[in-house]
């Protein structure tokens, strides 16, 4: 697959991700914690770079010498996103310790809104088959990064 169709593609399910996380938060009313922020920048670099930088050199405005180099950096944000999915995953699962700003173990001692809501990092707000939303974004980003770093590399 020629590297402005890796980018293109890469950078759409990067968007595809971004926007899901914001339906789950506004349409179904999941505040995100601390650690999906964390999560949802490199997908909107990834859409950005990929998806725009993808479609400029599918229409020729960009000289195509630049495909790999966008395909390769979208492929990285991508994974970046990935590999916190799983880190803020783990987090969730008590396999490690998450930051104190957003865990249980958090002692808040300034002032308070108490009707605001305050989602912790260690409890995942939705699952479904015992997979939360951090693991199903590690699950689709990572599984994308592979096959798109398989695609940039192998010959035609």
């Amino acid at each position: 697959m020629k590297a402005e169709l890796v980018a293109t593609v890469t950078g759409t399910v990067a968007l595809a991700l971004i926007l899901g996380a914001l339906f789950f938060q506004y349409a179904l009313g999941y505040p995100p914690c601390e650690m999906c922020h964390w999560q949802r920048w490199p997908h909107i670099a990834a859409a950005v770079i990929g998806l725009g930088g993808g479609l400029l050199l599918l229409s020729g405005k960009v000289n195509l010498s630049t495909a790999v180099p966008v395909a390769a950096v979208t492929i990285l944000l991508v994974a970046t996103s990935g590999a916190l999915g799983v880190y803020h995953a783990g987090v969730e699962w008590h396999w490690w310790q998450g930051p104190a700003a957003c865990t249980t173990g958090f002692v808040f001692n300034g002032t308070l809104d108490l009707n605001a809501p305050v989602p912790m990092c260690d409890r995942a707000a939705w699952r479904l088959f015992g997979i939360s939303m951090a693991g199903y974004n590690a699950i689709i980003s990572l599984g994308t990064a592979a096959i798109g770093s398989f695609l940039l590399v192998r010959k035609p």
